[in-house]
């Protein structure tokens, strides 16, 4: 079967005052030792599958996964090469933060088979990243997309985020065009979500948070989509834009609902187990994850096997976040129903409301859709 891989490095310098992610500040155990938890758990996992394995992407992510030596990082592929027979022209990513990766660097993940550097750079404001809590200065930025040209990446690609505390326009704007004319073949462009638990949230629940008003929220996806468009850039996702042949292989194993096995703590996996499939992650913190390796199992907590209304969902609304939309044709094969039988009412009413538009024999989001996706999203969970 063919099945995506996903390593999960939770390690940070410092946890950013956005960030709520599976992440953490230093390490309670040496990179040496995760590795070696990462790559045994890899040895379980395989131990477990009922048939053999090829694997067209991994992907390191974090956490920061760029704090990991070369040495270590090609453990890890080694070991999805020996387990889960990754392809010889599979797409290597990892992911990486300014500051903490250089020529020699990055030199090294290139030699260890990594083909694909996904750079969080955020902004390239230095007044808002101090405000954001990132420890790297724009100017790091910029010198980590020269290393990793120096070191032979031709696949790179940019994070940016936008709806920043005290971000206008003019400000969104000026990122946007620094980040083009570095030339990266992808640029991922989210926008803030304030999550439960983070710094910002709190500020944000205390009226101490300055976010963009929704005139302006809505002017700067907007602002996104035509400059990048202008760019040269092709939207194929809501928040993701790439040069021909460099959208992230990895990301779409996610939206079209392909396999994926996760590994490290926290990682998530997905197989196609049963009629529907089924999921599980392992446990968060890295002191637990080690913990229930030592009983020889592979880690896992909240199995979920998932029923067909679940996966009629997961279907609808992970497949809409791509330009392409969903495949009817495809939906009525994988669940022996057409869409307008399962979700009739649903698609009408979006419809009307001028976010959902057929295309074929393909449903996809409108440009009004793209701006109001979580509010098409949350008609079929």
């Amino acid at each position: 079967m063919e099945c995506s891989l996903y390593i999960h490095f939770p390690f940070c310098v410092r946890k950013c005052l956005y960030c709520d992610f599976n992440s953490l500040a230093g390490s309670p155990v040496t990179p040496e030792e995760y590795v070696m938890a990462l790559v045994r758990e890899m040895e379980l996992r395989a131990a477990t599958l009922t048939a053999p394995v090829t694997a067209p992407t991994l992907y390191l992510g974090g956490g920061t996964p760029s704090l990991m030596p070369p040495e270590l990082v090609k453990r890890v592929i080694d070991g999805a090469r020996k387990w889960y027979g990754l392809l010889s022209d599979a797409e290597v990513t990892i992911e990486a933060n300014p500051g903490t990766v250089d020529r020699q660097k990055l030199a090294g993940y290139r030699a260890a088979g990594v083909n694909r550097l996904s750079l969080g750079v955020q902004s390239l404001d230095d007044a808002m990243l101090v405000r954001l809590g990132r420890v790297n200065s724009a100017r790091q930025a910029v010198e980590a997309v020269v290393a990793a040209r120096d070191a032979g990446f031709a696949n790179l690609g940019i994070d940016l985020i936008h709806g920043l505390p005290g971000q206008t326009v003019v400000m969104w704007r000026d990122d946007l065009e620094r980040v083009v004319a570095l030339s990266p073949g992808h640029i991922s462009a989210y926008g803030l979500s304030v999550e439960e638990g983070t710094p910002f949230h709190a500020l944000a629940s205390a009226g101490q948070l300055d976010l963009p008003d929704e005139e302006a929220a809505v002017e700067m996806l907007e602002l996104t989509t035509d400059l990048l468009r202008e760019a040269g850039y092709e939207q194929y996702e809501i928040s993701n834009f790439a040069r021909p042949g460099l959208r992230s292989r990895h990301n779409q194993v996610y939206w079209r609902r392909g396999e994926y096995l996760g590994f490290g703590a926290g990682a998530h996996s997905f197989l196609r187990e049963g009629r529907w499939g089924r999921r599980w992650h392992n446990p968060d913190y890295p002191a637990a994850y080690l913990q229930a390796l030592t009983e020889g199992l592979p880690p896992e907590e909240e199995p979920t096997t998932l029923g067909r209304h679940d996966a009629m969902a997961e279907f609808m609304f992970l497949g809409l976040r791509l330009l392409e939309g969903i495949d009817r044709s495809r939906f009525r094969e994988e669940f022996g129903v057409r869409v307008d039988e399962a979700y009739g009412a649903e698609v009408a009413s979006l419809t009307v409301s001028g976010l959902l538009e057929l295309a074929g024999d393909r449903l996809r989001l409108t440009r009004t859709g793209l701006r109001l996706a979580n509010q098409v999203f949350q008609a079929f969970i």
